[in-house]
């Protein structure tokens, strides 16, 4: 399979002032897909303005055509299964059956406590994906579904007509972890991983490559414990959080040269944040369009 190149759009923008028009461009320029992330804020976005994922990328399915379109990625710290399945049925309906759920356990960021709960701990956010991925799984694929869980249950939930896409639409599940990586086999259509977060501050491309290749081997188990074949799932990696990670976009030398490294260890699919001047994503923006353009066919 060769490799899909696809684009992160941080949701930082009023639709009609400039968040339109990265999404047209995105198809434009020939993206497979294009993501946004799904928090209530995030990091050094955290004062200025940040939009909601869920209307920000039904505007998109109405503004684009053959783009594929999703989150990168949600997590129970602000969702319900239940809210969250009508929702994602609706979004593939007006998309005509373009969507892709990113999905993972989330972390401690800052919407982590925004419900007024305190952060769970790493166990406790395993529990709780634990639950929400199975329901979610049978909420968008069963008409009316009655389930009591520790953390997440629903009563007569009715979920007609379903996804667009059949049986339902495609999770991509973000983990590294045994858990994550069993529910990643059991229940993705794909995996994501952003590579080892230990190594962001102080470690070396080289190390970040080994610790990921140690993640392949860790979902591979994980497949074969499961009784699936690994190749079944897209691999999907989501940039800008490896040791190297402004590099790549510096110029499209550099950036094949990265890609390429990561297609040896067998991602299918990666994912790089549109430039946003001012910030851990900038970039110029002619050598991310010729990245767009240009660095898929040297790949091949």
């Amino acid at each position: 399979m060769s490799l899909r190149l696809s684009t992160v759009i941080l949701p930082i923008h009023r639709w009609h002032e400039g968040s339109r028009d990265r999404w047209k461009r995105a198809e434009e320029l020939g993206f497979y897909a294009a993501y946004t992330y799904d928090h209530l804020s995030w990091r050094t976005f955290r004062d200025g303005p940040w939009f909601g994922a869920v209307p920000t990328l039904t505007a998109a399915a109405t503004a684009t055509e053959r783009l594929r379109l999703g989150t990168l990625v949600t997590s129970p710290n602000f969702r319900h299964p239940v809210t969250l399945a009508k929702e994602l049925i609706s979004l593939d309906d007006v998309s005509g059956g373009r969507i892709t759920l990113g999905i993972g356990a989330g972390g401690n960021g800052f919407d982590a406590t925004a419900l007024g709960q305190e952060a769970w701990t790493p166990k406790e956010r395993a529990d709780r994906f634990g639950e929400f991925l199975p329901l979610l799984d049978r909420l968008l694929t069963e008409d009316a579904v009655t389930q009591h869980g520790t953390h997440y249950s629903a009563h007569e939930v009715r979920n007609v007509p379903g996804c667009v896409q059949r049986p339902r639409l495609p999770f991509a599940v973000a983990a590294t972890g045994p858990r994550g990586l069993k529910l990643a086999a059991q229940y993705g259509q794909a995996w994501v991983t952003t590579g080892d977060p230990r190594l962001y501050e102080e470690g070396t491309p080289e190390q970040s490559v080994e610790a990921i290749r140690s993640q392949f081997e860790k979902l591979g188990k994980a497949c074969a414990d499961k009784g699936r074949d690994m190749t079944e799932l897209d691999k999907i990696l989501l940039t800008g959080f490896t040791p190297d990670r402004s590099r790549p976009l510096e110029s499209l030398d550099a950036f094949v040269d990265f890609a390429g490294r990561h297609q040896e260890l067998g991602f299918t699919e990666i994912v790089i944040h549109w430039p946003i001047a001012d910030s851990d994503f900038a970039a110029d923006q002619a050598v991310f369009e010729e990245i767009a353009t240009e660095a898929t066919a040297q790949l091949r």
